[in-house]
């Protein structure tokens, strides 16, 4: 029988153990709604898991759901999350990222300009 602390290869991936940390949207991006040096901490402690499944990040401005989530859509974005995988990297950890857009569940509030959230329909809303 296997046990939970038992490597496991994941396609190319050989990870020391079974356990995954599942993602957590932690609202706490900074600057440019990059990741801060808080974030490389809180992930470079974790990276005794098997794998760590980084928490929800916009592919686009028009991806954001909610208040101080990260993107990774910019170049100062993308080099903020390069010390986030250098940090986990460096404690020999494995992390993913989930990637999400979240469509017309997003307010006009947290959209560039005050944008109407992207539709699945190229019909624009009309008010009641």
């Amino acid at each position: 029988m296997r046990s939970i602390f038992d490597p496991i290869r994941l396609g190319q991936l050989t990870l020391p153990n079974r356990i995954v940390m599942a993602p957590l949207t932690r609202n706490r991006a900074g600057a440019g709604l990059a990741p801060g040096e808080l974030t490389v901490e809180y992930y470079r402690q974790r990276a005794s898991a098997g794998l760590i499944i980084a928490e929800a990040t916009q592919i686009s401005p028009m991806g954001q759901g909610y208040l101080d989530t990260p993107g990774i859509h910019s170049g100062q974005q993308m080099q903020a999350w390069r010390k986030v995988t250098d940090a986990v990297h460096a404690a020999g950890g494995h992390i993913f990222l989930q990637l999400w857009h979240v469509g017309r569940i997003s307010h006009s509030s947290l959209l560039p300009g005050g944008a109407a959230p992207v539709s699945s329909t190229d019909r624009r809303p009309q008010a009641m």
